[in-house]
């Protein structure tokens, strides 16, 4: 708002000045009427004028009856004071006006100070319209957030126990310095919070000085580099003064991977404007001058690109991991969202839970927020338990696209491709349960198979790998077996099948023929299946990718062998994926028992087919995660 009010004040001056100019330029004679030469000096010989003015070729007068006129005097008319005298005209005379003094340096200097106003305008634009104005390159561009302002506390986080735990002695210390400092204690002067992103790392500092009902300093560190160099070291050195003025305080250093990373390792020996404002941080939080009563807190998801001088003890003595959370902790943060929309009776936080692993609190935070917009445009007044549903598989899969056109060979192809899926995971006994199969295409899928565990997975076993790699085969065998043909609705299937295996091979040591030595290079050469030639032989390669087939190979026989055995159990869950287009657990076991499918809790309208719009993208395939969003 104040900005607001400063621009339209600028602009107000502008236009003053600008009438004021055109105003001193102008002609003074748009009071009076205007008449001919010819007219005046008729009405001069008629004795019609009492009294005329010349101020240079500008005649003003009166006339006999009162009226004022004025007229332009030709230069070559050298008898008209003359002619005016002899018909009892009395004529007065101005001298020429020379312009004042300010108005010449006005017009003398006025393109010089507009360059000057397009320069700062420009200056203070480039600086982000920072405090200061266009001078302001070394001020700190921290928010501050006093405690009167921040109404977050640890209520208001929920799924991470342990680390507000690990903080809770910081609150105590902002409280109450002196119980700390009696036995010599020193609080730790920074805290790195790391963690995946969406977990909760800003909201936790920010709950820290809610709880420590003192000021609150957030920057990002992006903020402090600059084109120029010293112009983020100038910034750290202002940012800690205000600090220390408002001490005991925090301050807040969002994503401090943008200017804390290793010194001298970027080529031709790293960026001096980075490493300048990174030593210009490593003094203010460790230096000659004490930082008392100024903790500074920092979050990351990139810990190991730090330098090592910034995780030293002294500076960031303390790292607290914010991880994703459990199913308790999910459930704590579901009903953390949920207070804010009204909830209906049927909807269980704890079923919630269960069905989202892997989902960060910013995610479940996204969930609830999805479920009341489908609540809002159904025009329910309550958000139900089948809104949270519809979230949870748009999130997961991606929204429907119910106008996709497609014939009716694609979509039998990809239901016969999904059950394959489908039932080798039922069949495989250490596969996690599926929960959902669907012909509806979502996203760049044609369908999809889903999967949730039963419990959080922490780690992964060599048997469960195995079953994984032969459920990522299930679709194209169910195509061969069933419609005597392949597709390319596979090809994200034996991508991700073969990275499982030379995973298992290379990095886990899971393979008897080559033993438990680590084969792959680095993560990125992993990445793409490639091994370092200086630690590789040419002859370990050749049997690491024949290991490789040889899983594949297995694996392949095995889901093959199941949907042979299983034909009837394939052919009934296709029927119903092309009756319902989406079919849930409790219809999947009916067919896995023998049994008719029971009908869908809410009735589906399936897809009509239509004319041939050829295909759009690869079917997709079942996932060893919580759910599959493949191409």
């Amino acid at each position: 708002m104040n900005n607001i009010v400063k621009n339209i004040a600028i602009w107000l001056i502008v236009a003053l000045v600008l009438m004021t100019v055109f105003q001193q330029f102008a002609s003074k004679t748009d009071a009076d009427s205007q008449l001919g030469y010819s007219q005046f000096i008729d009405q001069v010989k008629k004795g019609g004028v009492a009294k005329v003015t010349i101020d240079g070729r500008v005649i003003r007068g009166v006339t006999s009856e009162g009226k004022r006129f004025n007229t332009y005097a030709p230069p070559s008319d050298i008898w008209l004071v003359s002619d005016l005298l002899k018909n009892n005209v009395t004529v007065e005379a101005k001298p020429d006006e020379e312009p004042s003094l300010l108005m010449s340096i006005f017009v003398s200097w006025f393109p010089m100070i507009l360059l000057i106003g397009v320069w700062i305008f420009f200056m203070r634009q480039m600086q982000g319209g920072g405090k200061g104005g266009a001078f302001s390159f070394g001020k700190s561009k921290a928010r501050q957030l006093d405690e009167n302002s921040n109404h977050t506390t640890f209520a208001d986080v929920a799924g991470c126990d342990e680390a507000k735990e690990e903080v809770a002695e910081i609150v105590e210390f902002l409280r109450d310095p002196t119980k700390f400092q009696k036995l010599g204690g020193r609080i730790p002067r920074g805290v790195l919070m790391v963690g995946p992103p969406g977990t909760g790392k800003t909201l936790l500092a920010k709950a820290i000085a809610g709880e420590a009902k003192v000021p609150f300093f957030t920057i990002s560190g992006s903020d402090f580099v600059e084109m120029f160099v010293g112009v983020g070291a100038a910034r750290v050195r202002d940012m800690f003064e205000q600090a220390k003025k408002a001490a005991p305080c925090i301050i807040f250093i969002d994503e401090i991977d943008a200017v804390g990373r290793h010194r001298g390792a970027g080529t031709g020996g790293g960026n001096d404007e980075r490493e300048q404002t990174l030593n210009q941080m490593l003094v203010e939080m460790d230096g000659f001058e004490p930082n008392s009563g100024v903790i500074v807190i920092a979050a990351t998801n990139r810990a190991d690109v730090l330098d090592k001088a910034l995780l030293r003890p002294g500076r960031f003595d303390r790292q607290v991991m914010v991880g994703l959370p459990d199913i308790r902790g999910r459930e704590q943060i579901l009903l953390v969202h949920m207070r804010k929309v009204p909830i209906d009776p049927d909807v269980k936080a704890d079923i919630i839970a269960r069905g989202t692993p892997g989902f960060s609190g910013a995610d479940l935070a996204n969930l609830v927020n999805e479920s009341a917009l489908f609540a809002a445009r159904r025009n329910k007044r309550t958000v139900d338990m089948q809104d949270f549903e519809d979230a949870k598989d748009k999130i997961f899969m991606g929204p429907e696209r119910k106008s996709m056109v497609m014939r009716e060979e694609e979509r039998r192809n990809t239901a016969y491709h999904e059950s394959g899926h489908a039932v080798v995971a039922k069949l495989l006994p250490k596969a996690d349960p599926v929960h959902k199969v669907t012909i509806m295409p979502r996203g760049w899928a044609l369908g999809l198979t889903w999967q949730l565990p039963e419990h959080d997975r922490i780690s992964n076993y060599r048997d469960k790998m195995l079953e994984e790699i032969s459920i990522l085969f299930g679709g194209r065998i169910a195509e061969e077996i069933f419609m005597n043909q392949m597709s390319t609705g596979a090809s994200n299937d034996f991508e991700r099948a073969t990275k499982l295996a030379r995973d298992m091979v290379t990095k886990y040591g899971m393979s008897d023929l080559l033993g438990t030595m680590v084969y792959a290079g680095s993560d990125q050469e992993s990445m793409f299946g490639n091994m370092s030639s200086k630690t590789v032989s040419e002859a370990t390669q050749q049997k690491v990718d024949a290991e490789i087939r040889r899983i594949l190979d297995e694996q392949y026989g095995v889901a093959r062998k199941l949907l042979e055995d299983h034909r009837d159990k394939v052919e009934a869950m296709t029927a119903a994926l092309l009756e319902w287009e989406t079919i849930d657990a409790d219809q999947i076991n009916d067919i896995m028992n023998g049994k008719p499918p029971r009908a869908p809790k809410i009735p589906q309208t399936p897809i009509k087919p239509s004319i041939d719009a050829g295909s759009a993208g690869p079917s997709v395939t079942p996932t060893p995660q919580p759910a599959a969003k493949t191409e």
